[in-house]
């Protein structure tokens, strides 16, 4: 090894060393990744098991339009429900009909994520199969 001592013309050299910087700070990273809990948070619906041999069906199911409002309104096809309990009633008779109608949830951007929950719960509870969400781009942020 060597070390230059004396006067030369170049400058003095004030660079921090950096490297020990970015080692500490991969630990870091690393260490916060590992330790950060799992996201475990689902709603769970029972689906029913797929049958390869089963043709579409003939005739088209009914199509049943539930909007669910910011304030915690649901609208049944364009008809206000006025408490969870009708809803409930409505979804047993919808589940009694055969073929079961399709049931097409249409939330507000805005809407509790509770009171969503808790229609796909009645509707799982009552036993219908055929649940989709319609105008998905509302929840686009940008």
């Amino acid at each position: 090894m060597s070390m230059s001592v004396g006067s030369s013309n170049e400058g003095s050299m004030c660079d921090i060393n950096t490297t020990p910087l970015i080692d500490i700070m991969l630990v870091l990273l690393i260490t916060l990744i590992v330790t950060l809990p799992r996201m475990t948070d689902a709603v769970k619906l029972d689906m029913p098991p797929p049958n390869p041999n089963q043709p579409p069906p003939t005739v088209q199911p009914e199509v049943i339009n539930l909007d669910i409002y910011y304030g915690g309104a649901i609208a049944w096809n364009g008809v206000p429900v006025k408490s969870f309990d009708d809803l409930d009633a409505q979804f047993k008779q919808a589940a009694a009909e055969n073929p079961q109608p399709e049931l097409h949830l249409n939330p507000d951007g805005h809407a509790k994520y509770d009171t969503v929950a808790q229609v796909l719960a009645s509707a799982q509870r009552n036993h219908l199969e055929k649940i989709g969400f319609v105008n998905t781009a509302n929840f686009v942020q940008f």
